[in-house]
């Protein structure tokens, strides 16, 4: 079976592990699947080639008569969320199939992870962009505030793209590069080194180098 691009999984969370040399890593725990081929796109009817994959077990009850119908031909349910993956041939995949972690990736690979960042909300510039602040004595009255931002007779604006307050994450990041350090088909978990994007449960998608 060819590669095909990616995967998709819940971010399970976060522990330890020890490596050969007996130190301490930090590990997070993916629940990678199973993923079902829900349909295949083909040069010749859509335009490119793809298969579309889904995660995420939902009931029939919670889903509209449209997807319904989607879903029931690939005979595999429901789901929650889906995706589409481009391949060199998508007549090599079946509908209904399912492509588990060890089918795409083997333990010391290195991948690429892409998910929603925490939103933090409406921030300040010291969190927000790492401003160092003003004095913290009582009368400097200047502490976290960003400072002059204005421009002088010319241009007389401010120029786009200034370290202001905003709203701070729930942006989509990648990180690229992070080691697979297990995969655990039975209980459909991959372990990754390092932290990830998002908050607990949160989607990611796992891509091939």
């Amino acid at each position: 079976m060819p590669k095909t691009i990616g995967l998709l999984g819940k971010k399970i969370g976060m522990t330890r592990m020890y490596s050969e040399t007996g130190s301490v890593i930090g590990v997070t725990v993916v629940e990678t699947g199973p993923c079902y081929v829900l349909q295949k796109k083909t040069v010749d009817k859509e335009g490119y080639n793809a298969i579309q994959v889904g995660f995420g077990a939902k009931k029939e009850s919670r889903e509209n008569k449209p997807m319904a119908g989607h879903f029931k031909s690939a005979g595999q349910g429901c789901f929650y969320h889906v995706k589409e993956f481009r391949v060199d041939d998508p007549d090599q995949y079946e509908l209904g199939q399912k492509i588990s972690a060890s089918a795409l990736f083997q333990v010391g690979d290195r991948v690429d992870v892409t998910g929603t960042a925490k939103g933090k909300g409406f921030q300040g510039v010291m969190k927000r962009h790492g401003f160092r602040g003003g004095p913290s004595g009582h009368g400097s009255n200047f502490h976290r505030r960003p400072g002059a931002i204005g421009m002088c007779a010319w241009p007389s604006r401010v120029i786009k793209g200034k370290k202001l307050p905003g709203r701070m994450g729930g942006q989509v990041v990648t990180k690229k590069n992070v080691t697979i350090v297990d995969i655990r088909d039975d209980d459909n978990v991959m372990v990754v080194m390092g932290p990830l994007p998002g908050s607990k449960a949160g989607l990611v998608q796992i891509y091939s180098k």
